[in-house]
């Protein structure tokens, strides 16, 4: 049996380019796509109706919720969960242990990462590990995460700083908390806590 033979079979909700490698135990939700030389390793979680573009590698244990788009060259580690609706954009980057050393081991020292629900990475930033992205914030492109990010925050910089506030439907906030895109409003309850109003 070929290979995209064996892939219709094991998912045959799924498309899957006959370049990608899909190792044993992954679980792919119907309705997603994975592209040319992707890898998704062993104990993978990937949701519904994803794409996963080109070159992406999704590590073991990783979960990747449903209607998640992770464009080119994205590395997902272990350790980092992505909720529903998450965008990670071409080239960012997770990490996986603070101090780094290619003669010292620590794969028992990494740190989990959290993206929530809605959140976009924009290209080439970079989250460090052990950091939660509250649902819906917005990281620019080139941005370096090295703390935890508010909901509905946009972040830009290194180190990356909160510059305002973002609607769910990506519409950036002025002073009287109103989506531009659908008037949705929304309001501080807290220096660094937005939500949506009642």
């Amino acid at each position: 049996m070929n290979r995209q033979a064996a892939f219709k079979r094991r998912f045959p909700a799924v498309i899957i380019h006959e370049s990608a490698y899909i190792d044993d135990g992954v679980e792919i939700g119907g309705g997603t796509s994975i592209w040319h030389f992707s890898h998704v390793l062993p104990g993978a979680q990937i949701g519904a109706d994803c794409v996963i573009g080109q070159n992406v590698m999704i590590g073991a244990g990783v979960a990747v919720g449903n209607r998640c788009k992770i464009q080119n060259n994205v590395s997902i580690y272990s350790g980092v969960t992505l909720e529903d609706g998450v965008f990670c954009g071409p080239s960012c980057v997770f990490t996986n242990v603070i101090n780094p050393r290619a003669e010292v081991e620590r794969k028992n020292e990494f740190r989990p990462t959290r993206v929530g629900r809605g959140a976009t990475i924009g290209a080439n930033a970079t989250i460090v590990c052990g950091h939660t992205l509250g649902m819906y914030c917005f990281i620019g492109a080139g941005a370096v995460i090295t703390s935890d990010v508010p909901d509905f925050a946009l972040v830009a910089g290194n180190p990356g700083k909160r510059l305002g506030w973002i609607s769910k439907l990506g519409g950036r906030l002025g002073d009287d908390f109103v989506c531009p895109i659908d008037g949705t409003k929304y309001r501080l309850v807290g220096p660094d806590h937005l939500q949506a109003a009642d």
